[in-house]
């Protein structure tokens, strides 16, 4: 079965709690069910995890190498300044999607680069929680046989 990593940087834990005006009060426990319904209904398993530190994100980006077939990533604040976890993320060598809950263009100039997106497949942002949910649809697209390729073999 194919495995989806969903990985959450620092201040996640907080989702529902910290400024729910921006990021709603969906917390962080009910994304994992959002996500782990989801890759049910798809088929696929989802390992769902969160970090308030850079070094552990970028030990289980490592471990994806031979873990898991795509890597979601909602990277929070480290989105903006970790050159090291983009360079993990490139290391992995697995597709990425990026994640945002909130639109990150609407925000503060700073928000605006991100370093992961320089190496992300694809990038999801301002939907709020349900994102997740399109994420691991997306992800679940890049792994999966298109329908040509099916008839092909």
């Amino acid at each position: 079965m194919p495995t989806i990593l969903v990985l959450n940087g620092p201040n996640l834990n907080m989702l529902g709690l910290r400024q729910p005006e921006i990021y709603g009060r969906t917390t962080l426990a009910d994304v994992r069910a959002m996500v782990e319904q989801e890759a049910a209904d798809l088929g696929v398993t989802a390992d769902f995890r969160q970090s308030n530190h850079e070094g552990v994100l970028i030990d289980w980006i490592h471990e994806a190498r031979t873990k898991a077939d795509v890597i979601v990533i909602n990277p929070g604040g480290l989105t903006h300044t970790s050159v090291a976890l983009m360079d993990a993320l490139s290391a992995a060598e697995k597709p990425v999607i990026e994640l945002h809950v909130s639109n990150v263009h609407r925000r503060e100039d700073f928000r605006h680069h991100s370093y992961v997106s320089l190496v992300a497949t694809g990038v999801i942002c301002g939907l709020g929680p349900y994102g997740y949910v399109l994420a691991l649809r997306a992800a679940h697209h890049l792994i999966s046989p298109s329908p040509a390729a099916a008839r092909d073999e």
